[in-house]
């Protein structure tokens, strides 16, 4: 099944600017003032209230504020929840987002009524300078095992290979760039330019500069049977490739995407994906400005079985 009915939210207790992540992360933008956290804090209560009310079951758990992990309020990249009860724990880049990983948060996702059989931690390619972070850096196609990977410090193209043997994808490997003043410079990680839904796949082709891997995705998509709705590099630089597909308790599809993301899209955009769903968008622009994530990125998938 591609979509879930449930995800996991870390709620803000001392968000900010991470200048640890900031140095491939060229989306972040340092904000001054101290009402940082309290502005994200209101954009994440608000997307949590979206979320739920149109019957999306979501898991919050708060922040702590020792240690300080100003990037928490994005467990997607530490942390994913397989349907086999597997859990999965992930290496990333940044040393003070390593500390985001915490046991009680998986215990609290367990105490919703979720089985985890197993945890399996691949954060000790930390230790020599490999790194993989979660489904910020992987795209799954969850019904065809298809795993799409853009290579950069975020992602390790062995490490990445491996996962996809050890869990049964077949991996889909290319280079993503976007323009950052005059340079082109890897994209840090896959999720803010492809979103592949149940049906369909929102993706920035014009960030893959090489034509045989852009031609290579583009057949793999279409193999897989979903239409492609492209965006533009200025839309994914509105964070328009940073979405997730979910379903509430009743079935019922929707594509979840920040304010910024949705005013961006064109008018035929709009129509192509409401063919296949209704959009859920929230403002999240202080989230966006200095973590340099979205609403994917705030969102950690629960495929786990029921006990």
């Amino acid at each position: 099944m591609q979509t879930t009915d449930t995800v996991l939210m870390i709620e803000p207790i001392a968000f900010g600017y991470n200048a640890e992540t900031a140095e491939n992360n060229y989306f972040q933008v340092e904000q001054t003032g101290s009402d940082i956290q309290s502005k994200a804090l209101a954009e994440f209560n608000t997307f949590v209230g979206k979320l739920r009310s149109k019957g999306v079951n979501v898991i919050t758990v708060k922040d702590t504020l020792d240690p300080h992990t100003p990037d928490s309020i994005f467990p997607n990249n530490w942390v994913s929840f397989h349907k086999d009860g597997q859990v999965v724990l992930y290496p990333m880049f940044a040393s003070n987002r390593r500390v985001e990983r915490r046991e009680d948060i998986i215990e609290t996702v367990e105490s919703q009524g979720f089985k985890v059989t197993d945890i399996d931690d691949w954060s000790f390619s930390e230790t020599q300078g490999h790194f993989l972070e979660g489904t910020g850096s992987m795209i799954f196609d969850h019904d065809n095992k298809i795993a799409y990977g853009s290579v950069s410090l975020r992602l390790d193209e062995k490490l990445f290979r491996e996962f996809c043997t050890k869990y049964g994808f077949t991996p889909v490997v290319f280079h993503s760039y976007q323009t950052v003043g005059t340079e082109r410079l890897p994209i840090y990680h896959t999720n803010v330019m492809m979103c592949v839904a149940d049906q369909f796949v929102v993706i920035c082709l014009d960030c893959i500069d090489d034509e045989l891997e852009r031609e290579k995705v583009i057949e793999v998509i279409k193999t897989s049977g979903k239409e492609i709705i492209e965006i533009s590099e200025e839309q994914m630089q509105q964070f328009a490739g940073n979405m997730l597909q979910v379903q509430n308790k009743d079935g019922e599809k929707f594509l979840v995407m920040s304010q910024t993301a949705y005013e961006s899209l064109a008018t035929d955009q709009v129509s192509a994906i409401e063919k296949y769903c209704e959009i859920i968008y929230s403002d999240l622009n202080t989230i966006e400005v200095n973590g340099g994530g979205s609403a994917r990125c705030m969102l950690a998938e629960v495929f786990l079985p029921k006990k």
